[in-house]
């Protein structure tokens, strides 16, 4: 690209201010019946094609700069997207955690709360079921009678207790026996 655009020629046509190149009429003007043409290009001098080459390279420089500015923009503003696309993702991620450990502690709570009440459902049914044992066991202990009773052994004596119901009739017995204690010889 750049060699083509060195190697080029250029040509300039200049004329000093008011006139026109011969066979020509002013701007804008045309002699009746004739149609515009263009100028007839002449050579530019020496130093009028070194300002026009140090133009066309200014020219050149500009545009490079700006492309190159451009590119450089671009570039920024990719690299600024990702960081924003990751701080968005971050943040995301930071609500779903919190989200989740609400949910899971929701979670926890109403288990606990159903575990609670089953609980006492439970307890509330035991209980029940304690007092019927305890009156059908008053109510069989009044009607047929009940043998309760109690031992310890100390040193060489059994001692027991006993109570018969009958009815409401109570006997109680109490016994102490001696327990033969073998004495072992010399062996």
């Amino acid at each position: 690209m750049a060699s083509s655009e060195s190697t080029r020629r250029v040509k300039i046509v200049l004329t000093p201010e008011g006139e026109t190149p011969e066979g020509e009429t002013p701007e804008g003007e045309t002699p009746e019946g004739e149609t515009p043409r263009e100028a007839t290009p002449r050579e530019a001098t020496p130093r009028e094609a070194a300002v026009s080459i140090q133009a066309w390279w200014r020219g050149t420089l500009v545009r490079r700069a700006l492309l190159h500015a451009a590119l450089s923009a671009c570039i920024i503003q990719r690299w600024w997207r990702q960081v924003l696309a990751s701080e968005l993702e971050a943040r995301r991620w930071a609500v779903l955690r919190a989200y989740s450990l609400r949910e899971r502690a929701a979670v926890r709570l109403q288990s606990w709360v159903r575990m609670w009440r089953i609980r006492l459902r439970y307890c509330r049914l035991l209980h029940a079921a304690r007092i019927i044992q305890l009156y059908w066991r008053w109510h069989n202990c009044h009607t047929r009678g009940f043998i309760q009773g109690n031992y310890d052994i100390k040193e060489n004596q059994l001692n027991l207790r006993l109570e018969v119901s009958l009815g409401s009739q109570v006997c109680k017995i109490h016994q102490s026996t001696p327990l033969p204690i073998k004495e072992t010889s010399d062996l």
